[in-house]
């Protein structure tokens, strides 16, 4: 089979499509012919050795897909046939790959494979960061950095559809601004000067920030008291640091968001979260919005465009 292969640590530019084995299922194993992989930062990060799980080269990137099962352990409650979004962790970029069983999902028929593929990683941290690690409560304002990526389209959407008021969108550009409000967003401020414009309109009770950077003490001066600021990741490349009287003086939290590796660390969790975002899906409430789709072939400019900035959604490949 086809796949894309991290043959070194060079970078985006150096991972390679080439021809594998096909992967042979081990028991717990979902087999599945992969439709549409999510590409996300990690990816990014893994092809220059930058990111915590490191694999021993070469190794087949990709750790969300959606497709068809291929086989399934008998008792499973899964058939060849059945569609599926999975978490395999690795080996996504490919025409096949394997998942656990306990971390394959049947997909609604009213959802598409790239959507499917867009679901577990950004809409299972959009979850655990507002409503398990930040307390969301009814009629609450969000302020969500970096808007219009999978990771922010992903944070508008759980937002409204558990129950917040205002969410406010932050985006680099107009354009990106627009992406925000089709996903749900009630208003978009430029990331230049954002803390004046949000503040203009009355502080927020939570921030969720997966860019980090120099914006960071700016969505700390955004926040009401009480207010909570979830720090998802650092796209921006900068780690910010925090003056600790900035949380003294309004009672504020700057709370952690490591979704992998506490999910994975606790059986049964990502599923329980799977079943609370279900109806959502199936109700329309929480609709993936997908970026560019690359065929496999291109993942070098699939990766790019995560690693420079480029995406809005939801970066996809499909074999």
């Amino acid at each position: 089979m086809k796949a894309i292969q991290i043959t070194s640590l060079d970078g985006p530019t150096a991972v390679e499509h080439l021809d594998i084995p096909s992967p042979v299922p081990a028991d717990g194993q979902v087999l599945i012919r992969v439709h549409a992989a999510g590409v996300a930062f990690p990816e990014v990060l893994q092809s220059r050795g930058e990111y915590q799980m490191k694999p021993a080269l070469p190794f087949t990137p990709g750790a969300e897909v959606a497709g068809e099962v291929i086989s399934a352990p008998e008792g499973s409650g899964f058939s060849a046939g059945d569609r599926v979004a999975a978490l395999c962790l690795l080996g996504g970029f490919a025409e096949e790959v394997v998942a656990p069983v306990d971390l394959t999902f049947p997909l609604p028929d009213s959802i598409s494979y790239e959507q499917g593929a867009s679901v577990i990683f950004n809409y299972g941290t959009a979850y655990f960061a507002l409503v398990e690690r930040g307390g969301l409560a009814e009629g609450e304002s969000v302020l969500v950095q970096g808007a219009a990526g999978g990771i922010g389209t992903a944070v508008i959407q759980v937002a409204k559809a558990f129950g917040a008021g205002r969410v406010v969108a932050v985006t680099s550009t107009a354009e990106k601004g627009a992406v925000a409000l089709e996903a749900g967003a009630d208003e978009f401020v430029l990331a230049d000067g954002f803390k004046d414009a949000v503040t203009a309109s009355g502080k927020v009770d939570i921030v969720v920030d997966p860019v980090g950077g120099d914006r960071f003490t700016d969505s700390l001066r955004c926040l009401d008291e009480h207010g909570r600021l979830l720090v998802i990741g650092f796209t921006a490349g900068e780690i910010p640091t925090v003056k600790v009287n900035r949380l003294l003086l309004n009672n504020v939290s700057v709370v952690g968001v490591g979704w992998g590796a506490y999910a994975l660390s606790r059986p049964g969790h990502i599923g329980a979260q799977w079943a609370a975002l279900a109806p959502h899906l199936e109700s329309g409430a929480l609709r993936p919005v997908l970026g560019p789709t690359f065929p496999l072939a291109e993942a070098v400019k699939a990766l790019l465009t995560l690693d420079e900035r480029r995406a809005t959604g939801k970066v996809l490949l499909t074999p």
